[in-house]
């Protein structure tokens, strides 16, 4: 009858006949962003209910078809929260309706960064729109994210042999390989640059001819990568 071997067990702290070492290995990457976020929020007021939901409706439309036209530069294009609220003010002891303010936020990801100066640009040459951002980022499936944990084994890897080195004796087998974490950042980090101040525009100012695309700078990405590989030894001769 053949008898299966029994496996061999490794001791958690290692042996003098199996000998461990844990290191860790590390990788940081700088490259540039892949993606860019936007934020359009819309608004509109008017002392009408239905007027300011119309008005809110029609600058949504706009907006959405002059985002469109951008074709495969938008990423992801989203409707956020929509809110209709009123403005109360107080007339003796009641409280009355002076006015309704509605607003709608718009989330844009555009992946050409030409198109993307040229967007704020136009958008923020609309009436009562106001453009937040931009906020640089990779994609969660870039590349780049498997490169740097590639890059950590790799380190983790030849910091083991070089222990192994000193003490004139080699690798036999790896036991464990713990990824400590990948970050990358800066994920959303803000570029110099703010429609802020130039979105609110009075009411029938919109501009016949669109802005100057504005000039953007893209903020590299960090991508931290860290693991901690644990290998057994070959008996090393400290004779």
């Amino acid at each position: 009858m053949t008898q299966t071997p029994t496996p061999t067990t490794h001791h958690p702290y290692g042996t003098p006949t199996t000998p461990h070492v844990t290191v860790r290995g590390e990788a940081h990457l700088e490259v540039d962003p892949e993606i860019a976020h936007i934020t359009i929020t819309l608004t509109a007021r008017s002392t009408d209910r239905r007027t300011t939901l119309d008005d809110l409706t029609r600058r949504n439309t706009t907006t959405l078809d002059l985002i469109k036209t951008y074709g495969d530069a938008i990423d992801k294009l989203e409707t956020g929260t929509l809110t209709i609220r009123p403005e109360l003010t107080r007339h003796g002891r009641a409280e009355r309706i002076r006015a309704y303010h509605g607003s709608i936020q718009l989330t844009a990801t555009l992946n050409d960064f030409t198109a993307l100066g040229e967007l704020i640009a136009r958008l923020a040459n609309h009436d009562l729109t106001r453009v937040d951002g931009p906020w640089w980022a990779l994609r969660p499936t870039s590349p780049h994210h498997a490169t740097a944990r590639r890059q950590a084994v790799q380190e983790a890897l030849q910091r083991a042999r070089e222990y192994a080195e000193a003490l004139d004796t080699r690798l036999d087998a790896l036991l464990e390989l713990n990824d400590t974490g990948t970050h990358s950042g800066p994920h959303m980090a803000r570029a110099g640059f703010s429609t802020q101040a130039m979105t609110h525009r009075g009411a029938g100012t919109e501009a016949a001819t669109d802005a100057a695309p504005v000039d953007l700078e893209p903020v590299r990405q960090t991508i931290d990568a860290q693991v901690e590989a644990s290998f057994t030894l070959a008996p090393p001769n400290l004779g």
